[in-house]
């Protein structure tokens, strides 16, 4: 199952052969191991830099998308398409292979966290440039190296590996790289580039059934198989008191006593959550309180402020779960006298947060993927958690099932250290070379002069 986007500009139709016969009489199995032996370890090298080397914070996805699109078009995709979601920030969409095998979705995001941290931490020495893409050491320095270009990539050479055997998908590929993922710039970070793509891409969603079979959103992991991830709600609270000289207190309301009592309630309530049981993958669920503020006059406080963010399972409530702390806060707030009010104000695929996820290890597709992890590293794959929330949720929403699976460590992202281990990129691109062509199967390509 597959369909094609009917938005944007076309950069270019990769037509490139004629495709003959089908998996019928083809060793795919034979093929898949050709597709990972046939992963260029010096050019995806050289990719992966030519992608730090172009900036993407978000908001400023331009630049990157081009080259992006540039990449899918150049001979392995049959289309390729840029659509803005807003003017200057565009969602790049690639089309490959036939209607032969099972189809995939290979997604992921072409923006980045800011770069101030960086410059800060490095001023002076050889590695101030955040987009230097320098190789020290075995690895790739760089902002956004992990997190996550090293992950759309791995998918263009994937797909460039199995070319090179003479062979096609045999199934639908489909690729989503959106803009509009990651949090912190303002105005920006809720999911803009995936709302969109879900219609742009997917133009018969619903009418017969998942528009794709399965999907690998290439957040970093490792090149573990991260099969279930935790949702999330980010809760800002206002107590609004009445502030008063320090000389006649009692004229005033203490929003900062009520504060007080207001985190011993949330801390409370933490604890509640921890003991409420532990997922075998995510561990327990938990609130964390981020940030607070209050006074800063000679004054009784008149407002105090807090940010929390709260974990949450799967098979938990999120709507429950944003419920609970509204009603933690109006108790507080009455009985200290103080006006509260709460905004969650990282909306996602919910109207409160980012939902939860997750797939079981005995999905056909986590199945397969592992056995290419196998066959290509010789070691058994690793299934484990997202130690964070990502956009899969939203392919989930149209019955698609997924997993997040990509080199690179999450550790180390949206920090000064971010990084990539280049042995672990090749290693992880050639499991995703293999999982392509086992997948999907594959179709002879048979190139035609001129």
């Amino acid at each position: 199952m597959s369909a094609r986007a009917g938005v944007g500009t076309a950069v270019k139709t990769a037509a490139g052969g004629i495709v003959t016969g089908d998996a019928a009489g083809i060793d795919i199995a034979a093929v898949a191991e050709e597709a990972a032996a046939a992963v260029d370890g010096e050019a995806l090298v050289e990719l992966v830099r030519g992608a730090v080397r172009i900036p993407s914070v978000t908001g400023s996805e331009g630049d990157f998308a081009a080259w992006v699109g540039e990449q899918l078009a150049d001979g392995c995709w049959d289309e390729v398409r840029c659509a803005e979601v807003v003017p200057g920030r565009p969602n790049v969409y690639g089309f490959a292979g036939g209607a032969g095998g099972r189809s995939l979705v290979l997604a992921g995001h072409l923006d980045t966290v800011s770069v101030d941290d960086w410059q800060r931490h490095w001023q002076g020495s050889d590695r101030a440039d955040p987009f230097g893409a320098h190789v020290i050491d075995g690895d790739i320095w760089g902002r956004g190296v992990a997190d996550q270009k090293a992950g759309i990539c791995a998918g263009i050479e994937a797909l460039r590996a199995l070319r090179r055997t003479g062979h096609r998908p045999g199934g639908a590929v489909t690729a989503l790289f959106v803009c509009d993922e990651e949090s912190g710039q303002p105005g920006s970070g809720v999911s803009a580039g995936m709302r969109a793509a879900l219609g742009d891409a997917f133009d018969h969603a619903g009418e017969d059934g998942p528009p794709a079979d399965f999907a690998v959103y290439t957040e970093p992991t490792t090149s573990a198989i991260y099969t279930a991830q935790m949702g999330f709600l980010i809760a800002d609270v206002a107590l609004e008191g009445r502030s008063a000289y320090f000389g006649t207190p009692e004229l005033g309301v203490d929003a900062l006593r009520a504060g007080h009592a207001l985190l011993s309630e949330l801390w409370r309530h933490s604890a509640e959550l921890g003991a409420g049981g532990r997922h075998e993958l995510l561990g327990e669920a938990f609130l964390l309180v981020t940030s607070v503020s209050a006074g800063g006059n000679i004054a009784v406080p008149g407002r105090f402020d807090l940010s929390l963010i709260r974990k949450i399972l799967p098979g938990d409530d999120l709507a429950g779960a944003a419920a609970a702390i509204e009603q933690i806060c109006k108790q507080v707030a009455e009985r200290h006298g103080v006006v509260a009010e709460v905004a969650f104000s990282a909306p996602r695929d919910h109207a409160v947060g980012g939902t939860p996820d997750e797939i079981s290890a005995s999905h056909p597709g986590v199945l397969e993927l592992s056995r290419s992890i196998k066959s290509t590293t010789g070691n058994p794959a690793r299934i484990e958690g997202a130690p964070y929330w990502s956009e899969k949720p939203f392919l989930r929403s149209l019955g698609i099932p997924g997993v997040y699976f990509a080199p690179g460590d999450i550790s180390c992202c949206h920090t000064p250290f971010e990084r990539l281990e280049i042995d672990e990129l090749i290693s992880a691109t050639r499991s995703l070379a293999h999982f392509v062509a086992s997948w999907c199967g594959v179709q002879k390509l048979q190139t035609t002069p001129g």
